[in-house]
């Protein structure tokens, strides 16, 4: 917002970096000062100094809408936002015109500017578009598919925007772009559901943009309908909670069984209390082991507290389960209504106090302290999680940490609590109903990789398929027939081959390799965020970062050579992990003592077999680069005949 701008509707926590009316807009343009004054609004409102491809960003797309506004009809007094932060995204809508148009009806368009000059069409991806962005050619939205999905967060999220019935019109004007008449693949009829509802305008395409703002906006709005959306509450819309309710119904993956449906039930009416009082506040711990449904309990939590008009979404570090729900949700719908509401666990460095009712954090033991692709941004994640809602729910298995970087425990959420003086609970699923619904197999599990001591030392009475193979063509190959059922089988392996990032999106070329069986892979692909349920995965091979909150009917774990059998106890060894491997990271640096590192790489190596060996249903084959591992788990996997 514009400093000298006094605001008609007040609000605390401004996300446009400037506002101001069309006069005012095409002044600042012609006196060269629109520029710094974004960088002034972006550096003391946001504290983020734009860079200067950013700056010439503005400084070359605010000048060509400049003279496309100076040519409209537009009366002087509509009004004019320039990067409107979307509430709890990273994304910046470039440009918002507000007004009124000839039925009195309050109107927002929403443009996307684009500098592009080239692009190339994706056909094997709904939505993406290839073209030249910072310094190489990358995959990235269609500008119809990306403005159209910004209308569709702020009508689905934004209160006021809501009641108000502000429609919001979205946009791309591509003002550098000359358009091919013939197969030009920006309006590759692939995107024409997007383009339909989202137009692109071109270079030579100003007259056409000036008059569908003039036929758009009769009246001006001094600005109001600006700051309206500006400080609009967060409230899923009721088109949004029959969506997301109709997904879920009827979907058996998602049922609710016994124990998950007590903490269901606690949960919900503990967000029902929350929510109606300013004051109240506090957080529920779910704790359960592999395969009690912690995922399944999140997932319909999301649906009802959304259908109970309570600001929620599904919190994860990985992406992996964000995007393998949210896809499961939508079916075969296209567009990106569903994946709004399911969040990265670092979305909230920012975020105000009680900006959502509930945040439900699954695979809580994955959270770090700090965010960012550098792990240089905020401060606390459990912290800014417990800030940013009333109710904050925290689905975890302390046995599940992998990386150095993951701080979720127990205490450590129970310490934030008292930190902030919110009060905190605890609860349990303990039924298992993963590994056929039995509990010994994870009792064996942690008992045969010397996690703990248990009563399960062989497999004998134990309803689960554990098989141990000498060939991994053979275990891949089991799989892959397994597969054919209904695409709920797959490979995975521990981090012990390096993921060769050239060719991460080639499955000719084979990151693990196995010479003395002739056996060659990929590690999973880049270019998917779904691997656990795109058809051709059963190909590659997963790992712990693509595997971790997600369950198939079998999985095949290769156990690499971190981990081995000598003179009866399992040896560990974190040098034997593959160099592109982030999860030990720093080790050497943050343990000064040697058998403080092992034990703290041990733990870490041993949760990650764990973790990988508990992801099927009904079975669960393996094969060890190491001898000893391998006679060592035939050994223990026996069952004895009475």
């Amino acid at each position: 917002m514009n400093a000298d701008v006094k605001s008609p509707v007040p609000y605390n926590n401004p996300m446009i970096i400037y506002s101001d009316t069309k006069r005012n807009f095409l002044d600042d343009s012609l006196d060269c000062v629109l520029e710094d004054k974004l960088k002034e609004k972006l550096r003391s409102t946001f504290g983020h100094c734009p860079s200067q491809a950013e700056v010439n960003s503005w400084t070359n797309s605010l000048k060509q809408m400049s003279l496309i506004l100076s040519n409209t009809r537009l009366p002087d007094n509509v009004g004019i936002a320039v990067e409107y932060n979307i509430p709890y995204t990273s994304k910046r809508v470039d440009l918002i015109i507000t007004g009124y148009d000839a039925s009195k009806q309050p109107i927002a368009i929403i443009i996307e500017l684009k500098q592009w000059s080239e692009v190339k069409s994706v056909r094997d991806k709904d939505g993406i578009v290839r073209t030249f962005l910072g310094g190489k050619e990358r995959e990235t939205t269609h500008p119809s598919f990306q403005v159209y999905s910004y209308k569709m967060f702020i009508s689905d999220f934004n209160a006021e925007v809501q009641d108000r019935n502000i429609r919001l019109e979205p946009m791309a004007y591509l003002h550098n772009y000359v358009l091919d008449d013939t197969n030009d693949p920006l309006v590759d009829p692939i995107y024409d559901e997007y383009i339909e509802q989202a137009p692109i305008f071109t270079k030579m395409d100003a007259r056409k943009l000036i008059e569908h703002l003039n036929r758009s906006i009769e009246e001006g709005d001094d600005q109001e309908l600006a700051y309206c959306i500006d400080s609009g509450k967060l409230r899923p819309s009721k088109s949004l909670q029959d969506m997301i309710s109709s997904m879920l119904k009827g979907n058996s993956e998602f049922t609710l069984l016994d124990e998950q449906k007590i903490v269901f039930e606690l949960i919900k009416s503990n967000a029902a209390y929350v929510s109606k009082a300013e004051d109240r506040k506090k957080v529920i711990i779910v704790k359960g082991g592999p395969g009690t449904g912690k995922s399944v309990v999140a997932v319909n939590l999301l649906s009802e507290l959304t259908n109970m008009s309570l600001a929620t979404a599904y919190v994860s570090k990985n992406s992996a389960p964000r995007e393998v729900y949210s896809t499961k949700l939508k079916g075969d719908m296209k567009g990106t209504r569903i994946k709004s509401m399911f969040l990265g666990s670092g979305s909230f460095t920012n975020a105000e106090e009680n900006m959502y009712d509930v945040l439900l954090v699954d695979e809580a033991h994955r959270l770090n302290e700090k965010s960012g692709m550098y792990h240089n941004l905020g401060e606390n994640q459990i912290k800014e999680i417990i800030r940013a809602s009333r109710l904050a729910v925290f689905f975890i298995d302390e046995s599940q940490r992998v990386t150095l970087n993951d701080i979720g425990t127990i205490d450590a959420i129970k310490e934030q609590c008292d930190f902030a003086g919110v009060k905190c609970e605890w609860t349990e699923l303990t039924s298992q109903f993963r590994c056929n619904g039995s509990d010994g197999y994870i009792s064996w599990l942690d008992n045969t990789l010397q996690i703990r001591r248990t009563a399960n030392r062989d497999l004998t009475g134990i309803p689960y398929d554990f098989r141990v193979f000498d060939d991994p063509k053979e275990m891949h190959d089991a799989i892959v027939r397994l597969n054919e059922v209904n695409n709920k089988s797959r490979l995975v392996a521990g981090y012990c081959w390096n993921w060769i990032s050239d060719s991460k999106n080639d499955t000719d070329v084979h990151d693990i390799v196995i010479p003395e069986h002739d056996f060659r892979i990929s590690w999973n692909l880049g270019n998917t965020k779904t691997w656990a349920i795109d058809d051709s995965s059963v190909n590659e091979a997963g790992c712990i970062h693509t595997c971790q909150g997600l369950e198939f009917d079998y999985v095949g774990v290769i156990i690499g050579d971190d981990i081995s059998y000598r003179d009866g106890r399992i040896v560990t060894d974190h040098s034997k992990r593959a160099r592109t491997d982030q999860s030990l990271k720093g080790l050497k640096s943050r343990y000064g003592d040697e058998g403080e590192r092992y034990r703290v790489a041990d733990a870490i190596i041993k949760n990650t077999y764990r973790t990988l060996m508990s992801r099927g249903m009904k079975g669960c084959f393996v094969y060890c680069t190491d001898s000893g591992m391998q006679e060592y788990l035939k050994r223990m996997s026996v069952r004895i005949q009475y």
